[in-house]
């Protein structure tokens, strides 16, 4: 008898025990950090906060360990260019998308959230091509800076939203996995500007290459200031659209097979970030 009741108690106290564990709470987590505009990726390449935690800049990659070239694409149509592409003007740029399948070069376009608004099909179908990545070019093309090619400018308390609203037309026509990077309009930026980006979570990319397509219409010129600035790691900057740089569809099929001859090969930004010591 005294044997049973030793074995009920015991069952009890196995039992209490039992029930006790699945009561008890998991260990308070530390807090996470702010969500970015478009979290990155587990494998997304980003820079590192930049000096007093500011938002990183990536103007190139290494200069050594192979000879890659990232050529970008800027799909630029500012907020109030509505009633200009209502009257026929056309920001897009299909052929270039084309000629770019076509010689299956790898790009990062820098799409506005207004041109991904005007053009919702293209601009899905780039963000869902695996050749291409999409990054964001604000949604307004207004400037981040005053006195910036005559751009209309951003105020300091507005440059996060106009990142995130561009971020939320990309989702909204379907692109797929829009990448953290941005390029401020006109490539014009400060210290308040990049303090007003922080907490999007955004690294953003400028370029060491300038193409000189905006209204350029010699694609044979464009082709040779490309490929007299073109060194290991380099980014290029040329625009995706027809009305404000007509060329470079012409250009890019001069600029491609010449690169390739001299052993140049094409790669995402993304990919240049990560040869940089970008984390994932």
């Amino acid at each position: 008898m005294i044997t049973l009741t030793r074995r009920v108690a015991a069952l009890c106290v196995v039992a209490t025990a039992l029930t006790a564990c699945a009561t008890v709470q998991p260990a308070r987590q530390p807090p996470r950090p702010a969500p970015s505009a478009t979290p990155a990726a587990p494998s997304t390449p980003t820079l590192a906060p930049g000096p007093a935690g500011l938002t990183p800049v990536f103007d190139h990659g290494p200069r050594t360990g192979g000879r890659t070239v990232a050529l970008t694409f800027d799909a630029d149509m500012t907020a109030d260019q509505g009633p200009r592409a209502a009257a026929g003007e056309r920001f897009d740029h299909p052929e270039l998308i084309t000629a770019l399948r076509a010689l299956e070069v790898p790009a990062t376009v820098f799409m506005t959230g207004r041109w991904a608004e005007e053009y919702p099909d293209q601009a899905r179908s780039i963000g869902r091509d695996p050749l291409f990545e999409v990054a964001n070019h604000s949604y307004s093309h207004h400037a981040f800076t005053g006195d910036c090619y005559s751009l209309p400018t951003v105020t300091a308390d507005r440059m996060r939203a106009d990142v995130e609203r561009a971020y939320a037309v990309f989702r909204k026509v379907g692109v797929r996995d829009p990448m953290p990077y941005f390029r401020f309009p006109g490539g014009c930026y400060d210290h308040r500007a990049l303090k007003a980006l922080v907490p999007a979570g955004v690294t953003a990319v400028q370029w060491d290459v300038v193409g000189g397509d905006a209204f350029a219409t010699d694609a044979d010129a464009v082709a040779r200031q490309v490929l007299q600035g073109v060194r290991p790691g380099s980014v290029v900057v040329l625009h995706c659209t027809r009305s404000a740089a007509p060329a470079t569809e012409r250009a890019v099929r001069a600029i491609v097979p010449e690169l390739r001859r001299q052993g140049y090969r094409f790669v995402k930004v993304s990919e240049l970030i990560g040869a940089a010591g970008g984390r994932g």
